[in-house]
C-alpha cells in the first residue's frame, strides 16, 4: 500500500499543474454544441492538408503510449550531443557517431560539423534516420525495415550517456504537439548490466533461475534509481523546470511514465534476467509504469523464442502482479516472414502473457481465429497502439492495407502513437493527419482516441469515466468533492486536464 501511495504521489506531483484542480470545465460530451463548431471546422478543412495540419496541431491529444526514448530525438539532436561530448563521426557512406580521438583515418570531429562539412552533416542525418531514404540508393539499406533498425547502432554512442537530454527533447516535442502524457520505453544502464551479469543463471527452469537472480535485484533497483534521479534532474535543468509545480508550463507540464523493456533478440538467459529486472523496477519505482518487449519481431531469435518469451511473461506477471504489460506484437506482414509466424503472436501476447495493450498489431488479419481474438480484445478492453508512419516505413503497410479500421469495427480500443518520431521524422500531429486523410476518421473519432490514450495509459488511480462513457458521479459538476477524487488519482487528474484543454480548444471555434 505504501509503495502505491508513493507511486501516486510522484505522478500527481507532475500532473497537478497550472490550477487544473481549481478549474471546472463545462464538459463537452459527444453531442455537445460546443463540440459541433470544432467538428464543422474540421470537416471544412479535411481535404486541405495545410489547413488540416493547422487544426490538428492545436488539438489536444492526450497521451503518446508507444514512444521509444532512443527513437524520439531527431538526428540533429544526437549530432549536437556528439559535438558537446567530444565524439566523432565516420566519413563513410553511412556515417555513424563514434568515440574519439577524431584525428584517425575515416573520422572527423562532430564539433561544428554542419559549418565545416555540410555535405557530411546532411549525409549523417540521412544515415541516422529515414530522411531521404530510397531503397538501395547511394548505399542505403535494401528496405525501410533495415534502414530504420540500423539507425540505432549508428547513434548509440551519443544516446548511452545522454538519458537526461533525451528525456528533455521527448518532453519538448510532446509539449509542442499538445501531448500531455508520454509512456517512454527506456532502460537505464544498470538494468542492462543486471541482464548481462545474470544471463548465466538461466538453466531453462523458471523458478530456479528466478531464485538465483533475486538476490541481485535490490542493488540494481537502487542503481537505476540513482540513474533516473540524475537523468530527470538534467532534463529539468535544461528546461528550467523548477520544483514550483504551479509555475510549470510547456515541456515541464508533460507527464512521463517509463516502460523498462526486454530485448527479445538476445539469448534466453539474458531475456529472462532483463525481464525480471523490468518487473522488479515497475513494482519498486513509481517512475516505471509497465513492461514492454522490443527488437525486430522478425529477427530469427525473436521468432524462434517467441512462445518461450510469452511464457516467461506469464510466469513473472504472476509474481509481480502490479506490473502491467504493453507488448510489441504483430509488427509483421505477409512476405516479411513465413505465414506460420503471422498466425499467433498477438493471440499469445493476449492469452498467454496477459498483455493489456498491444503495440502495432499489424498482422491481426493473418492470425488464426482472428475474429474470435478481436472479439476477446474488444470484450477485455485490450487496446492497440497504432503507429501509422512506422508501419508504413518498416512494413510497407498503409492506407486500406492497414488494420486500423478492422480494429475499430470490431470495437477494440485503439490509440494513435508515434513509435520513434525522431527516426521517422514525424510528430503526433502527423499521425492524426494520416488517420484523417487515409482512414476517414473525423473530429469526434480523433477526440475519442485522445481520451482513450489516457483511459488505457498505465497511470495509477481511478478513471474519470465510467464504463458507460460518462463522468463519475462525484465529478458530474466539479466542486470540492471532485477535487478530492482527483487528488487521489493521477489518471483522473490527467483526464480532467485533457477535458479542460478540449473545452478551450473547442470554444476557440465558437468565438469566430
Amino acid at each position: 500500500m505504501r509503495a502505491g501511495k508513493q507511486r501516486l504521489g510522484a505522478l500527481l506531483s507532475v500532473v497537478l499543474v497550472g490550477g487544473v484542480l481549481a478549474a471546472t470545465p463545462t464538459w463537452a460530451g459527444p453531442e455537445s454544441s460546443i463540440q459541433d463548431r470544432a467538428a464543422a471546422r474540421f470537416d471544412a478543412v479535411v481535404h486541405d492538408r495545410a489547413q488540416l495540419r493547422l487544426f490538428l496541431k492545436h488539438m489536444p491529444k492526450g497521451g503518446d503510449l508507444h514512444n521509444h526514448l532512443w527513437g524520439a530525438p531527431y538526428a540533429e539532436d544526437f549530432l549536437a550531443w556528439a559535438a558537446a561530448d567530444g565524439h566523432c563521426l565516420t566519413t563513410d557512406a553511412k556515417p555513424q557517431i563514434v568515440t574519439g580521438p577524431c584525428d584517425g583515418p575515416g573520422k572527423t570531429s562532430a564539433k561544428d560539423l554542419g559549418r565545416r562539412d555540410p555535405a557530411l552533416y546532411n549525409r549523417a542525418i540521412d544515415a541516422l534516420s529515414v530522411r531521404n531514404y530510397a531503397p538501395g540508393a547511394g548505399g542505403a539499406a535494401a528496405s525501410g525495415h533495415d534502414q530504420f533498425f540500423s539507425t540505432f547502432g549508428r547513434f548509440a554512442t551519443s544516446a548511452v550517456g545522454n538519458m537526461g537530454q533525451m528525456i528533455a527533447v521527448t518532453r519538448e516535442y510532446a509539449a509542442g504537439d499538445r501531448v500531455s502524457y508520454v509512456e517512454s520505453s527506456a532502460n537505464p544502464n544498470a538494468m542492462r548490466a543486471f541482464a548481462v551479469a545474470g544471463q548465466d543463471d538461466w538453466d531453462g527452469h523458471f523458478e530456479r533461475s528466478l531464485e538465483r537472480l533475486r538476490p541481485g535485484l535490490p542493488a540494481m533497483v537502487a542503481e537505476v534509481g540513482r540513474e533516473m534521479d540524475a537523468a530527470l534532474a538534467e532534463a529539468d535543468r535544461r528546461q528550467g523546470c523548477t520544483p514550483d509545480i504551479a509555475a510549470k508550463t510547456g515541456p515541464c507540464q508533460v507527464m512521463l511514465g517509463f516502460q523498462p523493456f526486454v530485448e527479445r533478440a538476445q539469448p534466453p538467459g539474458f531475456v529472462f534476467a532483463q525481464m525480471l529486472a523490468a518487473f522488479a523496477l515497475v513494482e519498486a519505482d513509481p517512475r516505471f509504469v509497465g513492461v514492454n518487449i522490443v527488437n525486430p519481431e522478425d529477427d530469427p531469435i525473436s521468432l524462434a523464442d517467441y512462445s518461450l518469451h510469452m511464457r516467461m511473461f506469464r510466469f513473472l506477471a504472476a509474481r509481480y502482479p502490479r506490473a502491467p504489460l504493453a507488448l510489441h506484437a504483430g509488427e509483421l506482414t505477409l512476405g516479411l516472414v513465413p505465414p506460420r509466424d503471422l498466425a499467433f503472436h498477438i493471440r499469445e501476447a493476449v492469452e498467454i502473457a496477459g498483455a493489456r495493450r498491444i503495440g502495432h498489431g499489424v498482422d491481426i488479419a493473418y492470425e488464426d481465429g482472428a475474429t474470435a481474438l478481436l472479439a476477446r480484445m474488444a470484450r477485455d478492453r485490450v487496446a492497440v497502439e497504432i503507429n501509422l508512419t512506422s508501419n508504413d516505413v518498416i512494413l510497407g503497410v498503409k492506407g486500406a492495407d492497414h488494420p486500423l479500421t478492422l480494429y475499430r469495427t470490431a470495437g477494440v480500443p485503439v490509440v494513435l502513437s508515434t513509435d520513434d518520431e525522431g527516426v521517422s521524422r514525424i510528430d503526433m500531429t502527423n499521425e492524426y493527419l494520416r488517420a484523417a486523410t487515409e482512414h476517414g476518421l473525423r473530429y469526434v473519432d480523433l477526440k475519442a482516441m485522445a481520451r482513450d490514450s489516457l483511459e488505457y495509459a498505465f497511470l495509477p488511480g481511478a478513471s474519470l469515466w465510467t464504463s458507460n462513457g460518462v463522468r463519475v458521479q462525484v465529478c458530474a459538476k466539479g466542486g470540492t468533492d471532485c477535487d478530492a477524487f482527483l487528488a487521489k488519482s493521477a489518471k483522473a487528474t490527467a483526464q480532467w486536464r485533457l477535458e479542460r484543454d478540449f473545452e478551450a480548444f473547442e470554444r476557440s471555434f465558437n468565438r469566430r
